[in-house]
């Protein structure tokens, strides 16, 4: 057997020091973010040997969830304003939140040639129905209906509307063709510029607040290593160039 050389043995030994301080990241993430979430987690794990545990939901299910005790130390929310009242709540790490990605909404339909470049389709109302998240859990869902108030088309679609739990059931209603079309993020049905399938309308930002989504360390990852290296790689470029791929704003 050969002797192992100083420079193997110095690795050897960083190598099993990391693997000591690996640590797990129990994570509630909003629903539209799941596919960069689950690459950031690769990126993180391959860059510190910690694991990420993520769960996919809404927004608002997941503050119900953290307020009544549930097991997740860091949320990555889809609004700024439930982190914001989880500190305010006690339920969070003051100061902790900061904005991770700013989300864009678009009108998609998994069949080609239903949803124009201009979102004519919502007036013209040739269609029996409409998917949306729910606009009282999901911050997608209430920008869905702000964009419809605003071109003044509410009333007319709103008896057509097949409401989901979150963003990801909205996708699966239109995908599977329980919805001929609905309001889902950017982030679900393009990567790279490109979209994935079907048609399309990506809603000007002129017509609904802002989506900015804000990530926070809750009070069970307070102090945790582990947690306080997730969120530092967030706002890393490497995590941005996978957050930018999807196409949100940074």
């Amino acid at each position: 057997m050969k002797p192992i050389g100083t420079l193997s043995l110095a690795l050897a030994l960083l190598g099993a020091a990391l693997a000591a301080r690996a640590d797990e990241v129990q994570v509630a993430v909003a629903a539209n973010f799941t596919a960069p979430m689950q690459e950031i987690a690769k990126a993180f794990a391959a860059a510190t040997g910690h694991q990420v545990l993520a769960s996919f939901g809404s927004t608002g299910k997941f503050y119900s969830q953290i307020t009544n005790g549930a097991p997740f130390e860091a949320l990555l929310a889809a609004d700024t304003q439930t982190p914001a009242k989880l500190e305010e709540d006690g339920a969070a790490v003051r100061g902790s939140s900061f904005v991770y990605a700013v989300g864009k909404l678009v009108l998609w339909s998994a069949k080609p040639d239903v949803v124009d470049k201009q979102g004519k389709v919502l007036k013209e109302g040739k269609f029996e129905h409409l998917s949306i998240a729910n606009p009282k859990l999901a911050p997608y869902g209430a920008a869905g209906v702000e964009v419809m108030k605003a071109m003044g088309v509410f009333g007319a679609v709103e008896p057509k509307l097949v409401q989901a739990d979150n963003i990801a059931q909205a996708f699966q209603f239109i995908s599977t063709g329980n919805a001929e079309l609905g309001f889902v993020a950017l982030s679900q049905v393009s990567k790279d510029g490109k979209m994935a399938a079907g048609s399309a309308w990506i809603v000007p930002e002129k017509l609904y607040q802002p989506i900015n989504q804000a990530a926070v360390i809750l009070d069970k990852g307070k102090g945790k290593p582990a947690v306080i290296a997730l969120m530092a790689f967030l706002k890393g470029e490497q995590a941005r160039v996978i957050i930018r791929s999807f196409g949100y704003g940074i």
